[in-house]
């Protein structure tokens, strides 16, 4: 049976918010032991690397910007993150993780490793390989045409 576009986007859709949901349900078992929520780790994860701006930090995790603030200023308070100057804009400081902060996300590391490799065991490396480069592609589709809804 031939599906629509419609249909078709209406599955994808489907199957992403069920992805998410398990994706958040595995997060929480996963950072439960290190004391931190999935939110506070998706911000962490987002500045693991680098600091960033709370816009930059909402766009990388597509979420909103108020509730990057939120969750910044409490990892803030628990000294996880802290605020530095941004030579780019004087306002919007850069959130950038502390070492409590990396100690916090390394925590979490010995049991997504295990959780990786189910994941792996269950589908195979080439396998996944192939959903994530599918669902990048998905997200980047997306993205350009919510750039083209914006222009209209």
């Amino acid at each position: 049976m031939t599906r629509t576009a419609q249909q078709l986007f209406g599955a994808a859709a489907v199957a992403s918010f069920k992805l998410n949901g398990q994706f958040l349900t595995i997060a929480e078992e996963l950072a439960k032991p290190s004391g931190i929520t999935v939110a506070w780790w998706q911000v962490l994860g987002a500045i693991l690397h680098e600091p960033l701006p709370v816009a930059g930090i909402a766009r990388e995790m597509g979420i909103t910007r108020q509730s990057v603030q939120r969750i910044a200023d409490v990892l803030a308070g628990k000294g996880f993150v802290e605020y530095r100057p941004n030579p780019a804009h004087r306002r919007a400081k850069l959130v950038a993780i502390t070492e409590a902060g990396h100690d916090a996300v390394r925590a979490i590391d010995p049991q997504h490793a295990a959780m990786a490799e189910r994941l792996v065991a269950q589908l195979g490396t080439a396998e996944l390989t192939r959903v994530v480069d599918a669902l990048t592609t998905l997200s980047a589709a997306l993205e350009a045409l919510e750039g083209d809804a914006t222009a209209d």
